[in-house]
């Protein structure tokens, strides 16, 4: 799997480790250790545990005391925000998918007259550049772009109350 897919299914503690898994959270360690975070023996230790890790909760323990590097953050997000513009081009589906039925229905009646199908087409034009700009702008939101997904759909919560609630529950152990 690639840095720019994103897994089918979150990964469980209990699934199985990659060889790729292993080798980005030694990337990680290596970027810890250089920001002065781990010692040297820390990072031997830490190595030797990833090496032989067989699940992905067993390398998330080790790194469970370490903050998020730049390039993780940027992963992150990179992912979240293609999965945000997925949802978003197939919930702005049925509004163009209204708008073919629409002219469908004024050819039909002769095509003669004002073209009134074009206000259900501006509808979707609209929230499309809302939600674009929302995600590729200069300040990009994308809390408030799930969250406007979410209540189309009637889910309460956002990604970062669920970070939130990982981050408490990772904290509680």
């Amino acid at each position: 799997m690639s840095e720019e897919t994103t897994p089918s299914r979150p990964p469980g503690p209990s699934m199985r480790a990659s060889d790729e898994d292993r080798e980005r959270l030694v990337a990680e360690l290596n970027e810890h250790t250089v920001a002065g975070r781990l010692s040297t023996d820390d990072l031997e230790r830490r190595l030797q545990a990833a090496y032989s890790a067989q699940t992905t909760g067993e390398l998330e323990t080790l790194r469970r005391d370490l903050p998020v590097t730049a390039r993780q953050a940027a992963l992150e997000h990179r992912a979240r925000r293609a999965h945000l513009t997925r949802r978003m081009i197939q919930e702005s589906g049925g509004s163009l998918g209204l708008f073919v039925v629409c002219t469908a229905i004024w050819l039909a009646d002769g095509g003669d007259g004002s073209f009134w199908p074009v206000w259900v087409l501006i509808v979707f034009v609209l929230s499309v550049v809302r939600n674009g700009w929302a995600l590729y702008g200069p300040a990009p939101d994308l809390d408030a772009v799930e969250a406007q997904l979410n209540s189309r759909r009637g889910q309460p919560g956002t990604h970062r109350d669920q970070r939130r609630d990982r981050h408490r529950d990772r904290h509680r152990h």
